[in-house]
């Protein structure tokens, strides 16, 4: 997945119920063009996090439909947990991951906090990068009080009224906390005690807030599952303070009290430099470069030759992939070049990434979709109908949906042409061109697939949209 990523990772006030968490995350993952990547559930903390990312205006949307189903199933006042928590969807940080700054992630998560409110009636507070006011920069700060003593508070005190919504909390989904920052790491340490005072000791000494690391944020909470107490921490500039320095703090800080740690554990992801970092710390590896991991001379091998598998594939003499993901990857191509161009010249009102999101999947979903027309042809005569005209139907959808984004490509890499210097002419000849074969192709796919289609409706249905973009 490459061009503008974004990651998001809401945290939802509900680890217990496994239904409620389903649906949450499948209306995550409906979204196109929005891959999910980590669930992490906590019955102790009562509370589910969910990594994932894509395109800005994708992942936005998916945020928000989490959010939706969220306010839908989980009721505040039923909810008891060791976490801390103000809403049914306490936080939603919005993090740039690749061509995407924090600024504009600032942007994304202003404009989530007036949709939630707009959508849901839930209030909204901006917290971090997103923040308005200089005093809830930090969440710990946002959240004092809780659902239960905020609900009380904000009709009386304009300091803690919300920055989006009126002075009073949605009944059963409190409010959220939206913002943007960096990477985060969620690290906890668990102890050989049941004695939460002591996790607390341990926590006031290494978070900042109280004298320790400037970038740990820590509390701690007793696990009545596992009958241990646990130091929870919040790691926002691993760089600058890496897990292994605090995981040795924790350590020394916990033999103190005469407690042994008996482990520790990642919520949601961490990055691959944060345990390389880690193995050369604790392994004190005289040569270490990140070339010696296997996985990252995989990657860059892989690199080097990115086109070459797929290729082959397309050369190889089978049915799929064939002409319908050719044209899918011409589309994409073409949207990479005219964002690549956009973003060089500072042009933001051209947003190529969503389209170039469709057209990458597509080129999978294209070869999938005839793969699955084969298939339903093999059943039995008497059984193969339903499934032939199902699996023609989604053979036809494909290149509909490619047909219209090269399109939109083709339109706005030509109209792009006229606002950049001629430099860039080159390129963008080479965008309308790839856009233009990958309209063609498609075109042609989606009739082919139309003959065989039963479905009168749905079949006029197509053939409108192709008389719409003809």
């Amino acid at each position: 997945m490459a061009g503008q990523i974004v990651e998001c990772v809401p945290n939802f006030s509900e680890g217990r119920d496994v239904d409620r968490i389903d649906l949450i995350v499948e209306a995550i993952r409906a979204r196109p063009g929005v891959a999910v990547l980590d669930l992490e559930s906590d019955e102790d903390h009562n509370r589910s996090v969910v990594t994932f990312v894509g395109p800005p205006e994708e992942v936005l949307e998916a945020a928000l439909a989490g959010v939706g189903k969220a306010v839908e199933l989980i009721d505040l006042t039923r909810h008891t947990g060791e976490h801390p928590r103000l809403g049914a969807v306490d936080v939603v940080p919005f993090v740039p991951v690749e061509g995407v700054t924090l600024e504009e992630c600032v942007r994304l998560a202003h404009r989530a906090g007036e949709e939630i409110w707009r959508r849901y009636g839930v209030p909204v507070y901006f917290y971090e990068a997103a923040a308005r006011r200089a005093d809830r920069a930090n969440l710990e700060d946002v959240r004092r009080g809780e659902f239960e003593g905020l609900r009380e508070e904000v009709r009386g005190n304009p300091e803690r009224r919300p920055d989006v919504g009126e002075a009073e909390l949605h009944p059963t989904a409190g409010a959220t906390i939206v913002g943007a920052r960096k990477f985060l790491i969620a690290y906890n340490i668990n102890l050989a005690t049941p004695e939460v005072a002591v996790a607390k000791r341990i926590a006031k000494a290494v978070r900042f807030s109280s004298g320790g690391f400037r970038y740990v944020k820590a509390m701690g909470v007793k696990l009545a599952t596992r009958n241990l107490a646990q130091v929870s921490m919040n790691l926002t500039d691993f760089e600058q303070t890496p897990m292994h320095r605090v995981f040795e703090a924790v350590k020394r800080e916990a033999a103190r009290e005469g407690v042994a740690v008996v482990g520790s554990e990642i919520v949601g992801l961490v990055p691959k430099k944060a345990l390389e970092m880690a193995a050369e710390f604790f392994l004190q590896i005289e040569n270490y470069h990140p070339g010696l991991v296997l996985e990252n001379r995989m990657a860059e091998a892989a690199s080097e030759g990115v086109l070459g598998g797929f290729l082959e594939e397309l050369a190889a003499p089978t049915p799929a992939p064939a002409g319908g993901s050719a044209a899918a990857a011409a589309g994409a191509m073409a949207a990479a070049l005219g964002e690549m161009i956009a973003r060089i010249a500072k042009l933001m009102d051209y947003d190529f990434s969503a389209d170039r999101a469709l057209l990458e999947a597509a080129v999978e979903r294209d070869a999938t979709a005839f793969r699955a027309v084969m298939a339903a042809y093999k059943l039995p005569i008497g059984e193969r109908g339903p499934w032939v005209e199902q699996a023609l139907k989604e053979a036809a959808t494909v290149p509909m949906e490619v047909a219209e984004a090269a399109t939109r490509v083709r339109a706005s890499a030509a109209k792009l042409a006229t606002e950049v210097p001629a430099k860039f002419s080159s390129d963008l000849e080479t965008a309308v061109a790839l856009a233009g074969a990958a309209r063609t192709g498609s075109m042609a796919n989606v009739r082919i697939n139309l003959g065989s289609i039963q479905d009168a409706e749905f079949r006029e249905g197509l053939e409108e949209r192709l008389r719409g973009i003809s």
